[in-house]
């Protein structure tokens, strides 16, 4: 499976919200837009992650960017996730990996001694067009706002 890359342009996708609402990437055709992938919700990684984009998501919003993230966990623990942390950004329950595939996320890792599959916690930037402008794979959990910003 391979890595979307800058300059690659995002296939259509469609995958279910943390309300059960279709998501489609052809919704967000025309907007910038920030997709991070993340590995699982309400763990202390990814509680700082979302957090810190939550604190940030004026700014974003006034630089005209959307942001949507994605996790393999179902549909119940992203809502929870959401209201627990009043995350005010749709999140992705991409349990059939539809979308972590479409972006090549998905692939071996190795915590505490141990290699299994899962997510590779990765941020993407694209432009209105689709197109993929930035790929930070070294995501900084604490400051990722200021990675992007």
């Amino acid at each position: 499976m391979k890595t979307l890359q800058k300059g690659d342009k995002v296939p259509e996708f469609s995958a279910k919200d943390q309300d059960g609402r279709e998501v489609h990437w052809s919704d967000y055709r025309g907007k910038k837009v920030i997709v991070f992938f993340y590995p699982r919700a309400s763990t202390p990684g990814c509680t700082a992650e979302a957090c810190n984009l939550r604190d940030h998501y004026e700014t974003f919003i006034e630089r005209g960017y959307a942001l949507l993230g994605v996790s393999a966990d179902p549909q119940k623990k992203q809502l929870n996730f959401k209201e627990k942390y009043n995350l005010p950004f749709p999140l992705v329950a991409d349990e059939d990996l539809t979308v972590i595939k479409t972006f090549g996320v998905w692939g071996p890792k190795k915590f505490m001694g141990k290699e299994f599959d899962g997510i590779h916690r990765t941020t993407f930037v694209m432009d209105e067009n689709g197109v993929v402008t930035e790929v930070i794979s070294k995501v900084n959990t604490k400051a990722h706002a200021d990675q992007l910003l």
